[in-house]
Formats: structure tokens, sequence, C-alpha cells
């Protein structure tokens, strides 16, 4: 099962992203663990420059935007 991550202060984007991948885990009926991070702290301990970004197995894979729904289903 793969470690879903999505790092934001709560903004908008965030929140969108957090829904992508839990909507296309679901599609391809995909197992995974999704989490949702708001602390400053949290988003400073991956060096994130720009949210939403995305944290897979502990590895960044995306800073800044909502991910595009083709590289999100590449990911899981």
């Amino acid at each position: 099962m793969k470690n879903v991550k999505v790092l934001g202060m709560g903004c908008r984007a965030c929140y969108d992203t957090a829904k992508l991948i839990s909507q296309i885990a679901t599609e391809k009926q995909i197992d995974i663990e999704l989490q949702k991070l708001e602390e400053v702290s949290d988003v400073l301990e991956y060096g994130v420059r720009a949210t939403p970004a995305v944290v897979i197995n502990n590895e960044v894979v995306h800073m800044g935007g909502i991910p595009a729904k083709e590289v999100v289903a590449e990911w899981i």
C-alpha cells in the first residue's frame, strides 16, 4: 500500500489535490493511505517551497498547483 501525503496550509488547491488522488485510487481500486498535512512543520520537514505538494512513500513527487489527472494516475 502506498502512503500518500498532501502538504499544504489548507488552501483550496490542497483540498482539491487530495480529493483528486482519492478519486483516482478509488477508480483504479487501489488501496492507499492518504494523509492531508497542514502544519508548517510538516511542510518544512520535506523541504517543500510551494503547495500543494505530494509525497509518496516519503518522496516528494510534486510541488505547486494541482497535478494533472494523468500524472496522478501514474503515481497510483
